[in-house]
């Protein structure tokens, strides 16, 4: 945190971006529910009401989880998987045996365990102790009786609070608002909602020098907050403004032109998809097709793992928005920063280097099979193809071909309709882009942000290791390159579906070093499209 730069008629704080955008509005300052302690009464009724309490809270979390879907669905998931564990609530009723008050008990016990994730070596872990926050406070407020915040907030309002949890963030209108954050992380399940959905958002800002109704202006693209600006500011807020709009406009009018570098040759630009209701309000005429179909949503839904017809019913739905442009479905990439309760290994040290991916898929083939039996009969609808992710050696995709004929033969046995599609694999270990002339595939996907920190060596969710992990580091660049001539050389089709291709200032990189097919983010479509139009290689 840097400190605030003082002046007589305004206050500068700097922090850092989380979702970019631009607010001039008032300043709401997020007020802290805190509801009356509870006086303990006997241990049973002080154990009846934080049961009822937790679940008034489940319920509500069920009535959410309705609401929405895709990040903040698996978000409120994970709430709810925590609200169900015994684990968490135990030692908050044995505290109430001990004579403890329900509300004091519970918030020693969650404590306790946001204190433990904190400490945890991966990112993933600490930026989920927001989410036990989370469900601390909602049982917390039913314990204490606490008023529900209003979710209404004026227009062009600018929320300044310590932190937000993600039903705080749920439950509000952001349209139009945003977010200046004390503390904050830009990895936060609140970051990435608002990413997702545009609302900007600075954090790391330090205490903010301000009351509630001083006007204020918001850049979530510098991460800076300005409170009572003056005309000079206001000015050049204005400008930022205009110009962030304007490109908005050409970046919209990209999206739905080809990409066309200078000599005329075509580049694909593909979608990278998360949830199937993603896809809602896209129009497919923005891209060439989807080029990552990640497929691991559907196994945090919470109950249990997702059956054939589950299965089906959502590569059909893909192949169905893309009406004959391809569909690259990625089987099950669990382990690593995305663990999966009962089929991923738990506490597994360096997990990014564990079993993850393809290994975890052919060490539960009885898990595998499903999947691969939806995707074949999927197939028959449609240009699916399917991509397994993690691939090391050459045994495992043999193993995976195999295990894919011998789902068509099952289904051909119980006269099912099914087609056999492509079978292609992700490099993002370097092990295989050293060596791809020795894979049995029938194209390439190469995962940039595995493969970048498995070349550096430098863990993609650990702090301070920024410039380590640079897609245009010159080895991973020469490896790319090496990874795109042995795929033309065996005449398999390559592309890239890793953040790098998303990022318009690395395109040039990538285009240069041999890659016509990118997969990225609905939302950088146009912008991928500007950095490739007119694009011609140096001399």
């Amino acid at each position: 945190m840097r400190p605030a730069a003082r002046s007589p008629d305004k206050v500068v704080h700097v922090g850092r971006p989380a979702s970019p955008g631009l607010v001039l509005g008032p300043v709401i300052i997020d007020q802290a529910r805190t509801g009356p302690r509870r006086v303990a009464g006997d241990p049973a009724t002080e154990r009846a009401a934080l049961e009822a309490a937790l679940d008034e809270a489940m319920t509500a979390l069920g009535e959410l989880i309705a609401a929405h879907t895709g990040e903040a669905a698996d978000m409120l998931e994970f709430q709810l998987a925590l609200a169900t564990d015994e684990t968490l609530s135990e030692p908050a009723f044995a505290a109430i045996a001990a004579g403890a008050a329900a509300d004091v008990a519970w918030t020693d016990a969650v404590d306790a365990l946001i204190a433990d994730y904190q400490t945890a070596e991966e990112e993933y872990f600490r930026a989920r102790a927001a989410d036990l926050a989370d469900l601390r406070d909602r049982v917390l407020a039913r314990l204490r009786g606490d008023a529900e915040v209003s979710a209404v907030l004026p227009e062009a309002a600018i929320l300044v609070a310590d932190d937000i949890t993600p039903s705080r963030f749920l439950s509000t209108d952001w349209t139009g608002r945003g977010i200046a954050l004390a503390a904050g992380s830009a990895t936060s399940h609140v970051a990435m909602l608002a990413r997702a959905r545009g609302v900007p958002m600075a954090i790391g800002l330090g205490p903010v020098d301000t009351t509630d109704g001083d006007l204020a202006l918001l850049d979530g693209e510098a991460g800076r907050l300005v409170v009572r600006p003056d005309p000079g500011e206001r000015a050049a807020f204005a400008d930022a403004r205009g110009a962030l709009e304007r490109r908005r406009v050409a970046v919209a009018a990209a999206a739905r032109r080809p990409a066309l570098t200078a000599s005329g040759e075509r580049v694909q630009v593909m979608i990278n998809v998360a949830d199937p209701a993603e896809l809602d309000g896209i129009d497919p005429a923005i891209c060439d097709g989807i080029g990552l179909a990640r497929t691991e949503l559907m196994f945090h839904a919470g109950a249990g793992l997702p059956d054939e017809a589950a299965q089906l019913a959502a590569y059909r739905r893909l192949l169905a928005w893309a009406a004959g442009r391809p569909v690259v479905v990625r089987t099950l990439d669990a382990g690593g920063d995305k663990p999966i309760p009962g089929y991923t290994v738990d506490n597994e040290p360096n997990s990014f280097l564990g079993m993850r991916g393809v290994r975890l898929s052919l060490r539960h083939p009885e898990v595998f099979r499903v999947q691969l039996r939806a995707l074949l009969r999927a197939a028959t609808d449609g240009d699916i193809r399917i991509m397994v992710p993690m691939v090391a050696i050459p045994g495992e995709m043999q193993r995976v071909r195999g295990l894919l004929a011998e789902a068509a033969a099952a289904l051909g046995r119980e006269q099912i309709p099914h087609r056999v599609p492509p079978l292609g694999m992700m490099v993002e270990v370097p092990a295989a882009a050293l060596a791809l002339e020795h894979f049995d595939t029938d194209f390439v996907s190469i995962g940039s942000n595995d493969l970048i920190q498995y070349v550096m060596a430098a863990s993609r969710d650990a702090p301070g290791l920024g410039d380590l992990t640079d897609p245009t580091a010159p080895a991973v660049l020469k490896l790319i390159a090496m990874t795109v001539a042995t795929a033309e050389a065996r005449a398999i089709p390559i592309s890239l579906c890793g953040d790098a291709g998303g990022d318009p200032a690395v395109v040039p990189a990538l285009l240069a070093a041999g890659l016509r097919c990118l997969s990225v983010a609905p939302s950088a479509v146009g912008a991928v499209k500007q950095a490739i139009v007119g694009w011609e290689p140096a001399r």
